[in-house]
């Protein structure tokens, strides 16, 4: 089975000026830990949750309020990873699975023409196609 068929389409991603403040309310209501960060069509960065507690670690030294005006303080491109690893809509499942295994990535944008991004897929969405596929054998 190929990526295209259960990558994610509806994305929700960021511009590299956002705020870290603001990416870290979209990781927290929307329960996401990858968010790509676009200009125009195409990506120029990711941005993860893990990125977030690095960049938010003062909050040990400070109160919310505090960590909450250092995070509104930061551009997301001044701590997105911009070297992004992606793989295209025609990738097998399996080959996109080894790419996170071995880059030691949780996600993997998808995009076509270099750098237009068209989706996302997860190490939760590679998991959830192995348990259904499984369940599928019984």
């Amino acid at each position: 089975m190929l990526v295209k068929e259960i990558m994610k389409t509806q994305l929700v991603t960021l511009n590299a000026d956002s705020k870290l403040g603001f990416a870290n309310d979209i990781m927290y209501l929307g329960r996401i830990r990858h968010l790509p960060v676009v200009k125009g069509e195409n990506i120029v960065g990711i941005l993860t949750q893990r990125d977030l507690y690095r960049a938010s670690l003062t909050s040990l030294l400070t109160n919310w309020k505090e960590n909450k005006e250092f995070l509104d303080s930061i551009k997301v491109s001044e701590v997105m990873a911009k070297n992004v690893i992606t793989t295209t809509p025609d990738t097998t499942i399996e080959e996109a699975a080894q790419i996170m295994i071995d880059k030691k990535v949780g996600c993997l944008p998808i995009v076509k023409d270099k750098n237009k991004l068209i989706g996302l897929i997860t190490e939760t969405d590679v998991l959830q196609y192995y348990v259904d596929e499984s369940g599928k054998k019984k």
